[in-house]
């Protein structure tokens, strides 16, 4: 495994402007919400840490994670929000049902982003069980919350510099 001993979520601020100005939408799978709660939590310290104001993060939440790409649009949708931050959690089961889950919601949240030209950060964890979500979501392998925001603040940050 490639994350082996190691914790992903470290970033650099180089590349991420002040978010002072940014409103960003969270939407959030409450399947597997023990989980996604913690994501959460990693996506909003790392907001206001770089100076994201609590007044424009604004959080939906969705039944599971195939339901991202759409509460996802639903955010795109309005001219107020800057970037979105997709959360949810798909653990392998004895079906192929976890292949078409982790499949559509990928390409829909892909679709959404650049149907929208906003950015949509991608915070769903796709493992083969529930200790490999946790290593993720706070645990040795940091949060990947941090991760996904982090990356939704810098291409907010390359949008402006485009426009």
């Amino acid at each position: 495994m490639a994350t082996a001993n190691k914790n992903l979520s470290s970033y650099s601020t180089e590349n991420i402007s002040n978010g002072a100005d940014f409103k960003i939408g969270i939407v959030v799978s409450d399947w597997n919400d023990h989980i996604t709660n913690r994501l959460m939590d990693g996506a909003i310290t790392t907001l206001l840490e770089n100076g994201v104001a609590e007044s424009n993060i604004h959080i939906q939440r969705v039944p599971g994670a195939f339901e991202l790409p759409l509460g996802a649009q639903y955010f795109c949708e309005r001219t107020d929000i800057d970037g979105v931050i997709t959360i949810g959690v798909v653990i392998q089961g004895e079906t192929r049902h976890f292949d078409f889950v982790c499949s559509g919601t990928t390409q829909g949240i892909m679709d959404v982003m650049l149907k929208h030209n906003k950015p949509v950060a991608f915070c769903v964890l796709t493992d083969n069980h529930e200790q490999q979500s946790l290593d993720r979501a706070g645990g040795k392998h940091g949060n990947k919350g941090i991760e996904a925001a982090a990356a939704c603040l810098q291409m907010i940050s390359n949008k402006k510099k485009f426009a």
